[in-house]
């Protein structure tokens, strides 16, 4: 590990709870989901757009349209790094125009990663609207965006990151608050 693990900020109960808080968020908000999709951005985000459209499925008694998003060749530092991005696949199996997208992702930073992925999506078509749905907002924003539906704030000081561990991904479901090993 190159991090020390400062708190644990939720367990896997706690995150399926915020779940489904999110998930009763946007029905509200969208007032029903006839017209609403879901994109996940990868990896994490994907894992959440789908459990937040399970626990939507479960409560409307519908199918939800679920799709996942890689931003990397749409950011602005790929070419700052000096490797390779690891490109994924785009999967969004349904058309875009004129439906409302709930854009998910784990933890919201910079607001770099969100810019991408508006961009990404300008590429299938035009929705309706675009809403963005967090697990975390850990502030330090450096673009003007603002998450729709939050999970939890987490304020971070420098150094501080916070980490969205989930079973598909790493074996089990927590969120830790970290601090980089110097």
């Amino acid at each position: 590990m190159d991090f020390k693990v400062k708190s644990k900020i939720a367990d896997e109960q706690a995150l399926n709870r915020t779940i489904t808080r999110l998930a009763h968020e946007i029905i509200e908000k969208c007032r029903g989901i006839e017209d609403v999709g879901i994109i996940g951005i990868r990896t994490r985000g994907e894992y959440l757009s789908k459990r937040i459209a399970k626990k939507i499925e479960e409560i409307e008694n519908v199918k939800m349209q679920v799709g996942v998003l890689d931003v990397v060749m749409y950011r602005d530092d790929f070419r700052m790094k000096n490797r390779l991005p690891r490109v994924e696949i785009t999967n969004i199996p349904f058309v875009v125009d004129g439906k409302i997208l709930i854009l998910v992702d784990d933890v919201i930073y910079t607001g770099r990663t969100i810019r991408a992925a508006l961009d990404a999506l300008m590429d299938f078509g035009r929705p309706s609207s675009i809403q963005l749905a967090v697990l975390i907002d850990r502030g330090h924003r450096e673009m003007p965006i603002k998450a729709d539906y939050i999970g939890r704030n987490v304020p971070t000081s420098p150094g501080e990151e916070v980490r969205v561990l989930m079973k598909e991904s790493d074996g089990e479901d927590a969120i830790l608050l970290v601090e980089e090993n110097k």
